[in-house]
């Protein structure tokens, strides 16, 4: 499986796939983004199978990364790894076609629970 990874902290990147192996979902193929640009452009390009994404991001949010996927008729599995945990949130990540959203400061097993409908 390939997985997506889109924050605009290299170190959060980082942490989010110790947190994939922590979880027991290491041994993926993990593409990184800076951004809801960049990772616009490398669901295009890298086909993944899951997005993980920050909510807040430069040059384009993950929120707007989303909603364009969707726009644009892809359906890859997205979820949202966001300091962004209110209902409000949750309910506009849901209603964008994210399939979980995890908030932080995460655990393995908040990825787990997540990740197990998803891989």
């Amino acid at each position: 499986m390939k997985i997506l990874i889109a924050d605009d902290s290299r170190v959060m990147r980082q942490i989010v796939i110790r947190t994939l192996r922590q979880a027991g979902h290491g041994g993926h193929d993990i593409v990184e983004a800076e951004n809801g640009r960049q990772a616009l452009e490398l669901v295009r390009t890298e086909a993944p199978d899951l997005v993980l994404s920050d909510w807040n991001m430069p040059e384009m949010n993950g929120i707007d990364c989303l909603s364009a996927l969707r726009a644009s008729g892809s359906q890859v599995a997205f979820g949202f790894v966001t300091s962004e945990g209110s209902e409000e949130m949750r309910e506009r990540a849901a209603s964008a076609g994210a399939a979980f959203l995890i908030a932080k400061p995460f655990t393995p097993e908040a990825f787990d629970d997540a990740l197990r409908s998803v891989i």
